[in-house]
């Protein structure tokens, strides 16, 4: 695969692919192993869903301090200090005796994810040109599906026989190497001058109320939250589901997996698909049948249906991430599109919060499959407010403005009254 990069900036974008790659790899190995760790340790449904809950709950207070941080300053800091949490996070895990520490260590590991994303992103912003955003945030995000290809496969190959806990701990030290192999790739990803001009000059702070008021932040923001949501609850129920179907954990990896290979290959034909449909009917449709797909998980289906419904979820489950990153940046003040960035991710650990916290009250009441249905049900509330970014506004410009190129290739035009007080 080639990534573009802009002439004489070598290839920042692919080694930002490549540490992206081995971090959320390790985390994608960490998360079924702890929910695996836990159950040895023996936790129940609502216990897994509050471990789940806690990996965001760090990042949910730390997002925005983090997103004010790197929209006047460095980018690149964040992305060091993420690895080592991460690989702390998943070390510690493997070591922990108790629920209670685990829980804890998985916070850390969340903090650390945090921290690597939100200074990864406001890189791919600021280093890319308008016209290109949608595609460079498609490419960025495809280190995390290849994290999340991999990571699963090789905690189930790790994880099983009747030691069910030193071979999830196993797992855990594993996934912290893993994570330290990012260091590799994090030199000279940020360049002092880029073609959107760097970072933004201090100056007041634009209030995080101003900006959630924007046209497409909010829009943007629940359609993230929404995905990843189903994202997070499928990589932390599916191997309770299987554990109660009888399913192995190394056939539970090899789904899992088999979600996140489809999600690569939704994002490597985005932008034909963007072309075609454009962005508000495109996460539109993709919600909807991520939603129906995610409810069929629920029924005791054979494994071969159940991989099908798992293609079929994360191809589709690819498109909201980079869309919406592109959404909540084009449609923020310039001087807080690493705040915007930030409180999109807030939103999004809002959702890994609340949403393992009711899964695992809803699979403690009826039963492991019924956070499922819950998930339908959000992903089709996320495609209403696709519909309506597609209809709404007199500006016909709805919650989710349309990128310039991305339905005819052409770079956006600037007004000719801006050109002329340029």
């Amino acid at each position: 695969m080639s990534l573009p990069t802009e002439p004489g900036r070598r290839s920042w974008l692919l080694r930002l692919v490549i540490a992206f790659s081995f971090a959320q790899g390790a985390v994608s190995m960490a998360r079924p192993a702890v929910s695996y760790r836990a159950l040895a340790l023996g936790a129940d449904e609502r216990a897994i869903g509050v471990i789940a809950g806690v990996y965001a709950l760090l990042p949910l207070f730390a997002a925005v301090p983090l997103g004010r941080r790197t929209d006047h300053g460095r980018c690149a800091p964040l992305l060091p200090v993420g690895v080592v949490l991460i690989a702390g996070g998943c070390a510690l895990s493997g070591t922990a005796g108790s629920l209670a520490a685990m829980a804890a260590w998985s916070g850390v590991m969340g903090l650390g994810h945090l921290s690597f994303v939100i200074g990864a992103q406001s890189i791919v912003a600021r280093q890319s040109a308008p016209a290109e955003q949608d595609r460079n945030f498609g490419h960025f995000t495809i280190g995390a599906s290849l994290g999340q290809l991999v990571g699963p496969i090789a905690a189930g190959a790790l994880i099983g026989g009747p030691d069910l806990g030193a071979t999830s701990a196993l797992a855990l030290l594993v996934a912290a190497a893993v994570a330290a192999v990012s260091f590799t790739s994090l030199w000279r990803i940020e360049h002092p001058r880029t073609t959107t001009g760097g970072a933004a000059p201090a100056g007041p702070r634009v209030p995080v109320g101003r900006i959630l008021r924007t046209r497409g932040v909010p829009g943007g923001i629940f359609i993230s939250l929404a995905v990843l949501s189903a994202t997070d609850i499928l990589t932390a129920y599916l191997p309770v589901v299987g554990e109660h179907r009888g399913i192995a954990p190394s056939v539970v990896g090899l789904l899992l997996s088999l979600r996140a290979a489809a999600t690569i290959a939704c994002r490597l034909v985005m932008t034909p698909m963007l072309r075609r449909l454009g962005r508000a009917t495109l996460l539109a449709t993709t919600c909807l049948v991520a939603g129906a797909v995610c409810a069929g998980i629920a029924l005791p289906v054979p494994v071969w249906a159940l991989a099908l419904m798992l293609a079929v979820l994360g191809f589709c489950l690819g498109v909201g991430q980079p869309l919406s990153m592109t959404t909540v940046v084009q449609a923020a003040p310039d001087d807080a599109r690493s705040t915007a960035l930030a409180l999109r991710l807030t939103g999004n650990r809002l959702g890994q919060v609340a949403a393992p916290a009711a899964a695992g009250l809803v699979a403690g009441v009826a039963g492991v499959a019924a956070p499922f249905l819950m998930l339908g049900v959000l992903l089709v509330g996320a495609a209403g407010v696709g519909v309506r970014g597609g209809s709404g506004g007199s500006s016909g410009r709805g919650l989710f403005p349309e990128s310039a190129r991305s339905r005819t290739g052409a770079p956006p035009r600037t007004p000719l009254l801006k050109r002329r007080r340029g």
